[in-house]
């Protein structure tokens, strides 16, 4: 059984500034119970010989090696672009910046 009471959900409440009433601090303390006893119970599967695994099914890299080839310059680049200037696309502007 946890050690999760009433009184620690009301103070954690306190640290994170979130109001909660009575019945929101009862719902809390038996799911915050449910979980700490969930972790507990997987914690005490474990032993020294379980092996220590992040994913189930052993992955590997799948990237194609990074290599350089032939690609636009940049004024084929710009080509399509609806505005461009001083070699760069053109967009408008977002925030109040000229």
């Amino acid at each position: 059984m946890s050690e999760i009471t009433s009184d620690l959900v009301r103070h954690l409440a306190g640290l994170a500034r979130i109001d909660l009433n009575e019945d929101e601090v009862a719902r809390f303390t038996e799911q915050l119970s449910l979980i700490v006893d969930s972790v507990a119970k997987i914690s005490n599967a474990i032993d020294a010989n379980t092996p220590v695994t992040s994913h189930p099914i052993p992955l590997a890299n799948v990237f194609r090696e990074d290599v350089v080839k032939p690609s636009l310059t940049q004024e084929q680049a710009l080509s399509g672009a609806p505005d461009s200037g001083q070699g760069r696309f053109r967009v408008a502007a977002i925030l109040d910046e000229e």
